[in-house]
């Protein structure tokens, strides 16, 4: 039985994609990896492939955060500073679950990011919900950014 975990995307399967991994016995995250060579654009917004997806329980969330060394050596920052992905994210009919990283660039120079680039780290986390949480059942997730609205 599966509880939480990562696996490569189908149409990166036969691309070498190493699965993420934590580096100590005390790092709370599982560093992810660029799946392709990138260019960060100036002052721009890029987003970087891994290639991979996460399944979880239905009260948890993956939380994205950019590496410290890679933000420092490169002046980039998550675009919106922590991403998160549920857990109805997983094998969503329009992508499959990609994960995808979000970066502005500070620098005023290109910053070329190759293949197996540790990016940024996943922390697996729980959630609560609210007293007479009333969401809608029909709801069903398809899509990467925005996929639940802009509302």
């Amino acid at each position: 039985m599966k509880i939480r975990g990562f696996e490569i995307v189908n149409c990166y399967i036969s691309n070498g994609i190493t699965l993420p991994e934590r580096k100590t016995s005390l790092s709370a995250g599982y560093d992810i990896a660029a799946s392709e060579d990138v260019v960060i654009m100036p002052h721009q917004v890029t987003i970087i492939p891994t290639g991979l997806k996460a399944y979880m329980g239905n009260d948890e969330y993956l939380g994205l955060h950019i590496r410290s060394s890679f933000a420092v050596k490169n002046k980039v920052t998550l675009i919106n500073s922590q991403g998160i992905i549920d857990a109805d994210y997983y094998n969503n009919p329009e992508n499959e679950g990609h994960i995808m990283i979000a970066v502005y660039s500070h620098s005023s120079e290109d910053v070329l990011v190759t293949k197996g680039t540790r990016v940024a780290q996943g922390i697996f986390c729980k959630y609560l919900l609210i007293d007479n949480d009333n969401f809608r059942l029909a709801e069903t997730r398809s899509g990467g950014f925005g996929s639940t609205g802009e509302k």
